[in-house]
């Protein structure tokens, strides 16, 4: 993928939001949309993305881009707290060559703890059971 490239609406996220393909959705609004990584790097990985079509950081509005932070900033703590993570990563990736693989804008909000190592992108699918529960803690931090 280049930082160029046209936009795919048959990009797995874009089906997301259509609801075209399965998620454990966290959190949405009117501009975002918050799901659990199927590939979690470590245990309460969320993906957070704009519901407008943006393939990464120099193709999104400023104000998709504004709605994907402040989602992952009302989310980060629920995320720290459901997962009793003394810190947590937030990371965007922008093309192949920086490790973005879905062509849509996301941001990823990642638990971390001392001496647990993280999972490479992508690499191990979790159990939906464990998400849907994870996501259910996450929610309910959120309240």
């Amino acid at each position: 993928m280049q930082l160029t490239d046209a936009y795919d609406p048959q990009n797995i996220f874009a089906r997301i939001l259509r609801d075209e393909m399965p998620s454990i959705r966290v959190y949405e609004d009117e501009m975002t949309l918050a799901f659990m990584d199927i590939m979690p790097q470590t245990p309460g990985h969320v993906l957070v993305i704009p519901r407008a079509a943006s393939t990464n950081f120099l193709t999104i509005s400023p104000e998709d881009a504004a709605a994907v932070m402040s989602t992952a900033h009302k989310l980060a703590p629920a995320v720290q707290h459901a997962m009793q993570a003394p810190g947590f990563m937030v990371a965007q990736l922008n093309g192949s060559a920086a490790g973005q693989t879905v062509p849509h804008y996301h941001m990823h909000i990642i638990p971390r703890h001392e001496g647990l190592e993280m999972l490479g992108h992508g690499t191990q699918m979790a159990d939906m059971d464990e998400l849907a529960e994870i996501a259910r803690r996450i929610r309910a931090a959120l309240t």
